[in-house]
């Protein structure tokens, strides 16, 4: 018996220290906090660090959300979270590199509903909400989800089926609930006034849900790790769209515009045959 006691710990142990180092990693790093602190114009406190930022502004921007795509039913409805929206006005913010410009269906009735007012008399004089007010969205901001979920307790059911007995089922047991997860991300970037796609850039995040191990020890011994299940996707998603925005900011920070022979939209250089 303490033999089969001694090699279970000598088999979980290393489990263990790679559970306790392993969490969301975005980019091929670390970060405590994702999405955190605020912002107030151009000043940001408690940003992330690892968020990319610019001296002044490059322009306008604005989030066009398709809330009619599969990856928003998910993101909503099965994991009840926030729209994307809400986090990337937070990131685009602190980073300083545009000025976000109001245009969800909520805000629009808003802005709507004080001109109303307005127009029927009821504002106070000098309200001025008269035409010509708001400012124009120079760029459009266009996210995208792509959930993935990978069971990777293959190599630990692979290790239990090599050691047997009682060791063996407590390593197959820790597979069978070990979870590798990843999110995809995908930011499109839009001139609003031409409609020539500017940027886009593709954003990553995985970590890996060691409750196995929880659940094998307890509280009394390793610990409970399930806690990563509650909100695993949302931390997932929220590194991967800063990852993604990150790339956004360096591709728009040394843009050189796509230059085409006799003009944009003029025919083009691709002539078919006679």
């Amino acid at each position: 018996m303490n033999i089969k006691k001694i090699s279970l710990f000598a088999v979980v142990t290393p489990l263990l220290l790679t559970a306790c180092a392993s969490g969301i990693q975005m980019g091929g790093k670390d970060p405590n906090m994702v999405a955190t602190g605020s912002a107030g114009g151009s000043q940001a406190t408690g940003a992330n660090a690892q968020l990319e930022k610019c001296d002044s502004p490059l322009g306008t921007i604005s989030l066009v959300e398709n809330q009619t795509a599969g990856w928003y039913t998910i993101l909503t409805g099965e994991y009840h979270l926030p729209p994307t929206a809400t986090l990337l006005r937070l990131m685009i913010q602190q980073s300083n590199c545009f000025v976000v410009v109001e245009r969800s269906a909520a805000g629009m009735n808003a802005m709507n509903r004080e001109r109303a007012l307005e127009s029927s008399g009821e504002m106070r004089k000098g309200s001025k909400y008269g035409k010509g007010q708001m400012v124009s969205s120079d760029y459009g901001l266009s996210p995208e989800v792509v959930f993935n979920e990978n069971n990777a307790g293959g190599l630990s059911g692979a290790i239990g089926g090599l050691l047997g007995g009682f060791a063996g089922q407590a390593i197959g047991a820790i597979g069978a609930s070990t979870k590798s997860r990843q999110a995809t991300t995908m930011l499109t970037m839009v001139d609003n006034r031409s409609g020539v796609q500017l940027a886009v850039a593709e954003g990553n995040a995985s970590k890996t849900d060691w409750a196995g191990i929880g659940g094998l020890f307890g509280r009394n011994g390793g610990g409970s790790l399930g806690g990563y299940q509650n909100t695993a996707q949302g931390k997932l998603i929220a590194a991967a769209f800063m990852d993604s925005y990150n790339g956004i900011v360096r591709s728009t920070r040394n843009y050189k515009a796509q230059q085409v022979k006799g003009g944009l939209g003029k025919g083009g250089n691709l002539k078919v045959g006679d």
